[in-house]
């Protein structure tokens, strides 16, 4: 049940609701009240084919009991479940309740499938077949939306076949950034270094990829590197795993590696964010779910 911010629309809702049921009530038995006399019939006003009239005449007994049958079930039902306003009826029901139901019972199934790996060695676990397909259907239900159906990844979001990691490929750094999340942030330096300060950090970060670039812009954008960069990303470049700080020197990038996509990364800056899965799933699939991502090759961990 949603949760109102005041008492005062609990009991709006709730004064509505009932009003409602009353007024449709009253509404059903004053139109189909059975009319009396010997005069002629009343019409509709409405006429088809020059003399086709439609008559006035009450509802049908069966139909007008059926609606008052549907208001008895409605006000029965207002009075057993939540629905008018705060109130959570007789029977105390609940959505979270349901859930909580569900998932405790679905836990009670299937736990013990996932547990069996959970005390296993990552290594060993993904490189067990059995975990591999247990972790790749957990794997389709919570990673693909970002990361892709074959975790190739999409621009701002990682590849997790190629081995390259923002905050390193060990099984323990895997596994905690789908525990925990990570969230990362790459500061907009286009205010404090200005246009010909982006062009040439630009042309600098392209020469430490191993590209060839505009030297005196690289020799100038260096300077600036050593200014503002090197806190983040290495005096070489090299990148921090401890923060998130990408590596500049191997060519792979998050949100594009032409020479555009890199310069408004310096000006602009980026945001992402890993959602936390620990508490969603539970440490023996969070365990096995890290496993899978080690098996797809991008850690020294996927290999016998």
């Amino acid at each position: 049940m949603a949760d109102f911010t005041s008492g005062g629309w609990s009991i709006f809702i709730a004064v509505v609701t009932v009003v409602s049921l009353v007024a449709l009530w009253y509404l059903a038995w004053a139109l189909s009240a059975r009319r009396t006399g010997s005069g002629p019939v009343e019409t509709s006003g409405h006429v088809w084919d020059e003399d086709l009239e439609e008559y006035n005449n009450p509802l049908p007994r069966w139909w007008l009991n059926l609606f008052y049958i549907t208001i008895i079930w409605s006000a029965l039902y207002l009075a057993a479940y939540p629905g008018l306003g705060a109130y959570k009826g007789m029977l105390a029901w609940s959505q979270q309740d349901e859930y909580a139901a569900e998932v405790a019972a679905a836990d009670a199934k299937y736990a013990p499938v996932f547990d069996k790996f959970a005390n296993q060695d990552l290594a060993q676990v993904a490189r067990d077949p059995e975990a591999q397909k247990i972790g790749g259907r957990l794997f389709a239900n919570y990673c693909t939306a970002c990361h892709g159906s074959d975790a190739g990844g999409a621009r701002g979001f990682p590849n997790l076949r190629d081995g390259d990691w923002l905050y390193g490929g060990t099984p323990e750094a895997v596994k905690a950034s789908i525990a925990n999340g990570r969230m990362g942030a790459m500061p907009a330096w286009g205010a404090v270094v200005g246009a010909d300060g982006v062009k040439q950090v630009t042309a600098y970060v392209e020469k430490l990829a191993g590209r060839t670039t505009d030297e005196a812009a690289a020799t100038a954008g260096a300077k600036v590197y050593q200014t503002n960069c090197i806190a983040c990303h290495g005096p070489d470049g090299k990148g921090n795993p401890m923060m998130g700080a990408p590596n500049l020197t191997d060519d792979i990038w998050l949100y594009g590696g032409s020479t555009e996509k890199i310069a408004e990364t310096i000006e602009k800056g980026r945001n992402g964010q890993m959602p936390a899965h620990g508490e969603l799933l539970g440490d023996a699939k969070v365990h096995l779910l890290a496993a899978y991502v080690l098996s797809l090759g991008g850690s020294q961990a996927a290999s016998p």
